[in-house]
């Protein structure tokens, strides 16, 4: 490469692998979201826009008719011609891979607006200058295909064109808009949809095809380089460009001096156009997810990015704590950033940690501190050694001015660090002998994995074991009793966890809600006796419930907490589909009242065992009990329909029989709880006032709630007996567990009504029934329980 009058040698290869870059990804979203607002708004608001169209070109409209078909030939001329230009251009660039691109999206672009309902019309474009000259333009101004294909090959060869071209190319297809209200007093709508598909065409073979081999500015790198007093001889691709910057190492040309080999080296890091997009996302992520006073102020381009770096190695190197410097930071041609700077001096920390004592690393972190400077990124291969000082190097997250959050993020960095290089004993004592207790105790609140950035983290060995044993350190020397985790998110994991609660509440809602005013119509006839007793028995599901799990957790925790998370339970169990929150939370509530996860799981698991028998138990007495006086085959499934059942349980018992990786999941994770459950159970049954206690809290449970509907029913003057109540609580509560809505929705309230009809309970009863059965038991409970779930977090119970 000639650069100036000399020659700069190159070595290694340039060609930048094949990538779906982060602009590519938000052309292809845009174009699709511009595709949608134009279908939408065409459909939507088709003759307001044209009325909005012909008012505007009312006042733009001020060209004379001469005028107006002069401007009209010479825009036609250029479109018509603009492809063509586009296709010359390529081939003088030698452009050859791109041709294939180009030639797709044109045809794909021409294709997809050619499709009708009697197939594919072909377009009608000719050449034939024998009739007028606007007769034969018009056929490619006003057709959306030619738009299209116009949009679509502008955009894949975009990243290949330098910009002066694309920006000039792209202004003259947009031109179109107020060319058409200039002279034909509207755009057309079609023209604006092919637009749309040109651009969602381009962006989709951009994406496909990918954009390798960009045009690499080293010139102008050599040139900047120069310019800072480095004149580069030679340079070396050390790693093309992709995830990460291009690196290169430059050479300085040697005037017949001797130079120390450190100073006659450089590394250069080019950054590409693409790279601009996906580290402003990267920071926008950051901020978005990280509350403010974990995250740096957003820098919008790669130059002030790069720069803040430059300018924090050197702030370091005033310190003389710095290995590296930079050498020059410069915005070159077609995009790029340059970032050239002195090789890492010094060795690394994890290959002298025999030589080198903690303490010493500890005290450059001191000095740093002592600035008000956060390092950011403390990882072993940023931390050298130069004559027994340890020094860094990176400063990509450095911060200077930093605030105590950003300072105690490098205290709990570096603890993970020396506690895997050093061990936890002399990371924690090293950082106490330079910080102090207070300080390191503050900091060792971050020593966790939302608060380690991963980048750390994946630096060491085990991260889960060291975070852990450098936190139990930390309490070991300062003397703490425990160390509450730092919140560093936005929204914590239990705030999205109620926010999913409260978005499937509202969904879950919503079908009742239609319902209440016809519902509040009914309630004047109501016996509100009968309504304030239902109230009082449905209670006793959630005081057996608690009775039954208290049991089952052999008494540990308060059965008063237990009994009050029960209503929580019902908030989280609604919800959710099939109850699963529910279970979740009494399995942490039992975790936080003193169990271990295995046990909290089992005792969880026993409960439910003991309900599902009891329930099944329930049925069948009262089924029997209701004898010939009720028609329950109603409530049976036909045969074809027990048959279904039994071949799709059977056919799932072969599958998991005869695949391996599902018999060695049913081998190693289910056959122990099964187990467990199961001996348990047997446990349970030599221990009578044990197993009585959590047979009459279950049976509270299904009884409770029938009783609860029996009540409704009597309030609004219906006579069923308890007995067929109770017959259809128990279907409707298996649709519940059963039905895939949260909290059974719809399911429930369709088999509850269809069954009192089935006994004889009319509908105008019926309905109103359920109704007040479900607020009662459900409803009620349910937003009681939102409140309830918030206070037993506050205190530390789930």
């Amino acid at each position: 490469m000639r650069v100036d009058g000399r020659e700069v040698a190159v070595s290694g290869s340039l060609l930048q692998p094949l990538t779906r870059r982060t602009n590519d990804i938000l052309r292809l979203t845009l174009a699709a979201i511009f595709l949608v607002v134009v279908v939408t708004s065409s459909l939507i608001t088709r003759y307001e826009w044209e009325a909005l169209e012909e008012s505007i070109s009312e006042i733009v409209g001020v060209l004379s008719p001469a005028q107006s078909n002069t401007v009209y030939l010479i825009y036609g001329v250029a479109i018509l011609a603009l492809p063509f230009v586009i296709f010359i251009g390529l081939i003088l660039a030698r452009q050859w891979k791109l041709l294939g691109a180009y030639a797709a999206a044109g045809v794909i672009a021409i294709l997809s607006l050619s499709i009708t309902g009697n197939g594919i019309a072909a377009p009608q474009w000719h050449f034939d200058l024998s009739e007028r000259l606007d007769t034969v333009l018009s056929q490619f101004l006003d057709d959306p295909r030619w738009i299209a294909m116009l949009a679509a090959v502008l955009t894949v060869s975009g990243p290949w064109l330098p910009a002066r071209w694309r920006r000039w190319w792209w202004a003259l297809l947009l031109a179109f808009v107020p060319i058409h209200l200039v002279v034909s007093a509207v755009v057309p709508a079609r023209s604006l949809l092919g637009l749309a598909v040109g651009w969602f065409v381009g962006a989709l073979v951009v994406l496909v095809v990918g954009t390798p081999a960009l045009e690499v500015p080293l010139d102008d790198a050599v040139r900047a380089m120069a310019r800072r007093g480095f004149r580069a001889s030679a340079l070396t691709v050390v790693r093309p460009a992709g995830r990460g910057p291009m690196v290169l190492t430059a050479t300085r040309e040697r005037a017949g001096e001797a130079l120390d080999p450190h100073e006659a080296t450089a590394v250069v890091e080019l950054y590409g156009p693409h790279q601009r997009g996906v580290g402003f996302l990267r920071q926008f992520w950051r901020k978005v997810r990280l509350r403010d006073d974990e995250t740096a102020p957003l820098q919008t381009s790669m130059r002030r990015t790069v720069e803040h770096r430059a300018l924090m190695a050197i702030a370091v190197g005033e310190l003389t704590l710095a290995n590296t410097s930079p050498i020059a930071v410069s915005s070159l041609e077609r995009g790029w950033t340059l970032y050239a700077h002195e090789p890492s001096r010094g060795t690394s920390i994890d290959e002298c940690t025999d030589d080198i004592p903690v303490s010493r690393v500890w005290d450059s972190l001191g000095i740093l501190h002592s600035q008000q400077i956060s390092h950011g990124d403390l990882r072993s291969r940023e931390i050298t050694v130069v004559d027994g000082t340890p020094i860094f190097g990176g400063f990509g997250q450095a911060e200077y001015g930093a605030s105590e959050t950003h300072l105690h993020s490098d205290i709990a960095q570096l603890l993970l660090t020396t506690t895997d290089l050093y061990g936890a004993e002399a990371a924690v004592r090293g950082a106490i002998a330079v910080f102090g207790n207070e300080t390191v105790l503050a900091a060792s609140r971050r020593l966790t994995k939302a608060a380690v950035p991963a980048r750390v983290r994946t630096s060491v060995g085990d991260a889960a074991a060291a975070l852990s044993t450098a936190r139990d350190e930390v309490k070991r020397q300062t003397g703490a009793d425990q160390i509450k985790t730092a919140t560093i998110t936005r929204f914590t994991r239990k705030q999205l966890v109620q926010m999913v609660l409260l978005v499937a509440l509202v969904y879950v809602a919503y079908p009742f809600i239609g319902s209440v005013p016809v519902f509040f119509s009914e309630l004047q006839s109501a016996n509100w006796w009968w309504a304030l007793a239902g109230l009082a028995v449905s209670a006793l599901t959630y005081v057996g419930a608690a009775a039954a799990l208290w049991a089952c957790a052999d008494g540990v925790v308060s059965f008063a907490s237990l009994t009050v998370m029960q209503v929580a339970n019902t908030f989280a169990a609604t919800t959710t589909p099939a109850g699963v929150g529910g279970l979740a939370l009494s399995a942490r509530f039992l975790q936080k009242g003193g169990l271990g996860a295995l046990r909290a799981t089992t005792a969880v698991a026993l409960q439910q065992s003991v309900q599902v028998i009891t329930h099944l138990t329930l049925l069948v007495i009262f089924s029997a009990a209701a004898g010939a006086s009720a028609d329950l085959s109603r409530f049976v499934p036909s045969a074809t329909i027990l048959y279904l059942i039994a071949g799709v349980a059977l056919g799932a018992i072969g599958v998991f029989l005869f695949v391996p990786k599902l018999r060695h999941w049913l081998g190693t994770a289910v056959r122990p709880r099964l187990k467990e459950v199961v001996d348990d159970l047997v446990e349970l049954a030599r221990e009578p006032k044990r197993l009585a206690l959590i047979i009459l809290g279950c049976a509270a449970t299904t009884l409770g709630a029938a009783l609860a509907l029996w009540a409704s029913v009597e309030a609004f003057g219906g006579h069923a007996t308890f007995v067929t109540v109770t017959i259809v609580t128990m279907v409707g509560g298996t649709l519940a567990s059963a039905a895939p809505t949260p909290g059974g929705v719809g399911a429930v309230e369709a088999a509850l009504i269809g069954g009192l009809a089935a006994f004889g309970v009319p509908a105008g009863i019926a309905v109103p029934s359920v109704l007040l059965y479900r607020i009662l038991t459900c409803w009620l409970p349910v937003f009681l329980g939102w409140p309830i779930m918030r206070w037993l977090t506050e205190k530390d119970m789930v």
